[in-house]
Order: structure tokens, then C-alpha cells, then sequence
């Protein structure tokens, strides 16, 4: 057991990513550092599967910021072969592989306090939250919005459901480099921008409405 989660003195990188939220934090769209992240893992359990790799790249002021953005790919304790097929990891080859802390670490570092964005952002929260509980750390402090629902908000769509695929297709972003972390969470980034915009198109958009959740048709 670490004796960190003992004492309750963790180290220095998770305390230092704790003291980020301490912060004032923006409260315009404009002016906030949004995060689009994905996770590849070794499958869809979250309690038995791992993380293989995370993705993220930045937003602010409604532009992608290539040049701000992660890539990490992690040591495989746990391989599935038939996963394979979908992200293309291999236990082996010629990627730089970190172990799960060292992971952890850069993507702390990384995302600060920023508002992380996923598709379905709540399998891939968990799978970082999971990461931390072994770790003996507290979970992911950060806001999130997850762009499926997000994509409800827009009018007449309040009971849609749709994956990736059928949005990038809907809203006309290419799928390149897709089932790969950096290059979903690129996609997502878009998808992000996109639906934001036309929401922006339809009503006044406020920061907090981003993250308001309603039941009823066209509204936010």
C-alpha cells in the first residue's frame, strides 16, 4: 500500500494538481482552456481492463491548439489480442511505453484544471479514475462535458443517441486516424467546436450552460 493513501500525503505532482482548483477559474467560453481527451484500453470493462493510452489535445478561444496537446502510451500488464485489431497497441514494438504513475503524472501535469471534453466521457473518466484509486489518489477533480450530450442539446435532438462515427459524419470531419487516442480526441475537438456553434446559432450559449442537463426538448 502506498504510504500516501495512508497518511493522506500524496505526492508532490497530485498535490500540485490539487492546488490548481484552488484558482479562480474562468467563467466565459471564450476564455477557458477546454481539454478534448480519449483513452484506448484493453477493453470496455472498467473494472477488469487497463489503459493502453490517452490522447488529449487543447481549446481555447474556440480554436484547436495542435501545438497543445499529449501523447502517451503505457506499459501493458494486462494484453488482449483481440483489441488489437481495434486501436493497433501491440505489447511490444517500437513505441515509448511509461509505467501507470509516470502516466499519470503527465496527464495531471497536463490537464491542470482545464474542462475535460470526451465522447462518452464517462467510460473514459472512470478508466482514468480507476488509474488513480490504485494509486492510492483521489479522482479526477476537473468539470467535464461529454460531446453525445452535449449533441442532445442542439433542437429536436433531446433523445438522439449516436456514436462518433455517425456525428463526424453528420457534421463532416474527416475520420483520420481514428480508434487512435490522439486521433479521436482531435476528432472529438471538432465535434466539440461544431456543436457548440451551432448552438450558439439557435440560443444565447452561457459557460454554466454547458454543463446544465434538461429533459426538455431545445432547451439547455
Amino acid at each position: 500500500m502506498f504510504s500516501w493513501f495512508k497518511h493522506k500525503n500524496y505526492p508532490p505532482f497530485f498535490r500540485s494538481y490539487l492546488e490548481k482548483f484552488k484558482l479562480p477559474h474562468p467563467k466565459g467560453i471564450e476564455n477557458t482552456r477546454f481539454v478534448v481527451f480519449d483513452t484506448e484500453t484493453t477493453g470496455l470493462n472498467t473494472k477488469t481492463d487497463r489503459l493502453l493510452s490517452i490522447g488529449a489535445i487543447a481549446i481555447i478561444n474556440n480554436v484547436i491548439d495542435v501545438a497543445d496537446s499529449l501523447e502517451i502510451y503505457l506499459k501493458q500488464e494486462t494484453f488482449n489480442a483481440d483489441s488489437v485489431k481495434i486501436h493497433g497497441i501491440l505489447k511490444g514494438g517500437t513505441l515509448v511505453k511509461m509505467n501507470e504513475t509516470e502516466a499519470l503524472e503527465r496527464f495531471l501535469n497536463y490537464i491542470k484544471n482545464s474542462v475535460l471534453v470526451a465522447h462518452h466521457a464517462g467510460f473514459d473518466i472512470e478508466m482514468i479514475n480507476v488509474s488513480l484509486k490504485k494509486l492510492g489518489l483521489k479522482k479526477l477533480q476537473n468539470k467535464s462535458i461529454d460531446t453525445g450530450v452535449l449533441y442532445k442539446k442542439l433542437n429536436g435532438k433531446a433523445n438522439a443517441q449516436f456514436s462518433l462515427d455517425i456525428l463526424s459524419e453528420e457534421f463532416r470531419i474527416p475520420q483520420n486516424d481514428r480508434h487512435t487516442a490522439s486521433g479521436d480526441a482531435f476528432i472529438t475537438a471538432q465535434l466539440f467546436l461544431k456543436i457548440l456553434s451551432k448552438l450558439k446559432k439557435e440560443r444565447t450559449v452561457h459557460y454554466s450552460d454547458l454543463f446544465r442537463n434538461s429533459k426538455k426538448n431545445g432547451l439547455i
